[in-house]
């Protein structure tokens, strides 16, 4: 059998086209997954932003609560008082102080290494909840719960 040149004109063309549809098609798949990749790693590091400072605003409104110089410490109100308005610390970011007991009651102190005699001190145990909303359109919301336990003098009993 013998081949001609003729009859072997195009098969070049067609291989090397089939070659170069198969690369562009791993090309633009590969292409198509580093745009996924970089969306989840930005909008891990946004969540993860939003976290930090989700917690430094936990902070920070337990600090001004403890650090006012007019003496309007919210963590030693009366326990009717409770919840408190809504302290907005920074933009997107919203706390709110509440009682953590049920009862809403004084209730005795949780264990501490300070020495005190027993039921001298009574304590208003509060719960501090930071709500934080992230994201590009702002739909998700991180949500941080710490507690308080402040000490009270207990003059009424």
């Amino acid at each position: 059998m013998v081949i001609t040149k003729q009859r072997q004109h195009g098969v070049v063309l067609l291989i090397s086209l089939i070659f170069l549809i198969a690369l562009t098609a791993v090309a633009s798949a590969l292409m198509q997954v580093t745009t996924t990749d970089m969306k989840m790693s930005g909008a891990t590091e946004d969540k993860t932003t939003a976290v930090q400072e989700t917690l430094s605003a936990t902070d920070e409104v337990i600090f001004n609560e403890v650090t006012q110089t007019s003496g309007t410490n919210a963590f030693t109100d009366k326990i009717e008082t409770f919840p408190k308005e809504k302290v907005v610390s920074a933009a997107d970011t919203v706390a709110v102080l509440s009682v953590a007991n049920p009862n809403n009651l004084e209730s005795d102190c949780p264990h501490s290494r300070s020495g005190s005699s027993v039921q001298v001190f009574k304590c208003n145990v509060l719960n501090v909840q930071v709500t934080r909303q992230y994201g590009r359109k702002k739909h998700q919301d991180i949500v941080v719960q710490s507690g308080v336990a402040q000490q009270l003098l207990n003059i009424g009993n």
